[in-house]
């Protein structure tokens, strides 16, 4: 078998019908679009939301809520988390840890808009972090161990 010998099966592809041309094609006229109305003219459709005519749902149902294109989301870890990291030897307990350390660590994936400490856990290291916030629960942990927490 040679490659310029390739060829579909018999019926595989068939051509495009050729619609308004002519009475004696079988789709002349008004080309298989029947007479008058919204779908027989060229251009227009309806959309695909369109109900006949009533009010669409989208616009019976009540909008509500706001979304703040200000709001910062930051990224967040618990107290539980930064003992169990220091206990695996994934981050340093000496050296400060910061929202860069956390991302070099690959603790976290990336840095969103800041760090935000949380007291969930338990923590039992002597640590000192550099965070954009933190509960107060956290801070009187951090600093019940001999910690401290600053910010950035």
């Amino acid at each position: 078998m040679k490659l310029n010998a390739l060829m579909d099966n018999y019926g595989a592809r068939s051509n495009a019908k050729r619609v308004g041309r002519g009475m004696g094609s079988g789709m002349g006229k008004t080309a298989g679009r029947g007479n008058k109305g919204q779908k027989a003219r060229s251009g227009s459709r309806k959309q695909a939301t369109f109900q006949g005519g009533q009010m669409p749902i989208l616009r019976r149902f009540p909008k509500f809520g706001f979304n703040n294109p200000f709001a910062k989301e930051y990224v967040t870890i618990n107290l539980g988390d930064i003992e169990k990291f220091i206990a695996s030897g994934k981050i340093d307990a000496k050296a400060p840890i910061t929202i860069d350390s956390l991302v070099a660590a690959k603790i976290i994936n990336r840095t969103k808009d800041g760090l935000k400490i949380l007291a969930k856990g338990e923590i039992k290291t002597s640590v000192n972090i550099v965070a954009d916030k933190w509960s107060k629960a956290a801070q009187a942990a951090i600093e019940k161990v001999g910690g401290t927490i600053k910010n950035k």
